[in-house]
């Protein structure tokens, strides 16, 4: 039965990638991609990586198809006319090629021989208990374990929103629009009444669920990421439902580059209070007398850390671009 879900999640998502290639309209295209994500999110869940699967459906199906809407809203709703070039399919056929020949050498699914399962991931399993204390042990991969790689993850989050907020600017949007298409955008969409009332259902039990997520991280699936993107993913329903005007009242664009800075500074601030302490940079365990609260102290600040920034970021690429003018 397994199998033949997996089967048929692939089989699916082969169609609808066909499907998106093919297809002129990009309306059509963005829904797509919506579909191919919340799939794919189904396909990491029955495959046991349960936070790479809340990841997907938060930002894959969730944020990225408001923004493509967003980007959509200033631009043609359909493709322009092919140029009939070769170019671009010798490009991927060019880059595909190692890319298949590489899959040969994979180990076949859950294989328990394969090299993964004989060296680092037997030591985390043993060592995770006994070291941080914690259930998750994905959790303790990212965070203290492998602590640089996501600090690192972070700032390329970070610079990448420092990016499109000084490509496109939000402070910009006031002198962008005016009149009738500002008056719309303020609106939102909170006179239609089914849309108004699901969204004041919804809106708080989504910002709960990122509560819950962001310091449930250690227990079970979830973290900053996760937990960033979620939030994010709540406050641009409202700013659908209620209009650009009012989301930019509540988070004024001075705002949000503080949360897109404040995360990532408090992540690198841990590691080096702990090498202040006398310990390593992102060792934990100098944070407190006992080891293992000092591991559950740092992984509860550098989590805060990163949904802080996951969550400002996201929010200032939809606004940077829901806030300009529509060609």
């Amino acid at each position: 039965m397994f199998i033949l879900f997996g089967v048929f999640l692939l089989t699916f998502l082969i169609i609808i990638s066909i499907a998106i290639i093919r297809v002129k309209s990009l309306f059509s295209a963005v829904m797509l991609s919506g579909i191919f994500s919340l799939l794919m999110a189904a396909n990491f869940f029955i495959l046991d990586a349960a936070d790479v699967a809340l990841t997907e459906a938060a930002i894959g199906a969730g944020i990225t198809t408001v923004l493509f809407l967003a980007a959509l809203a200033l631009t043609r709703e359909t493709e322009q006319r092919e140029t009939h070039s070769r170019v671009p399919l010798l490009v991927l056929a060019i880059a595909a090629a190692p890319i298949i020949f590489a899959t040969f050498d994979k180990p076949r699914l859950g294989d328990p021989n394969a090299p993964v399962h004989q060296h680092v991931a037997p030591w985390y399993l043993e060592k995770t208990p006994e070291l941080i204390g914690i259930p998750n042990v994905v959790t303790a991969v990212l965070g203290s374990f492998r602590g640089y790689d996501t600090l690192g993850e972070v700032f390329v989050i970070f610079t990448a929103g420092i990016g499109v907020l000084f490509v496109f600017g939000v402070h910009q949007r006031k002198a962008a629009i005016s009149g009738g298409e500002l008056a719309q955008q303020a609106r939102g969409i909170r006179h239609h009444l089914i849309p108004r009332i699901i969204g004041k259902i919804f809106i708080p039990v989504i910002l709960l669920f990122a509560l819950y997520v962001q310091f449930h991280g250690e227990y079970g699936p979830g973290g900053g990421f996760q937990a960033g993107a979620i939030f994010a993913a709540g406050l641009i329903l409202y700013s659908l439902l209620e209009g650009v005007d009012k989301a930019l009242q509540k988070f004024p664009p001075k705002v949000l580059p503080w949360f897109v800075a404040s995360g990532a500074l408090l992540y690198a601030l841990v590691g080096f209070v702990c090498l202040a302490l006398g310990g390593n940079f992102l060792d934990y365990s100098v944070l407190h007398s006992n080891p293992v609260v000092g591991q559950h102290i740092g992984l509860i600040l550098i989590e805060i850390g990163v949904g802080v920034t996951v969550f400002g970021v996201m929010l200032s690429i939809f606004l940077a671009f829901a806030a300009r003018e529509s060609k």
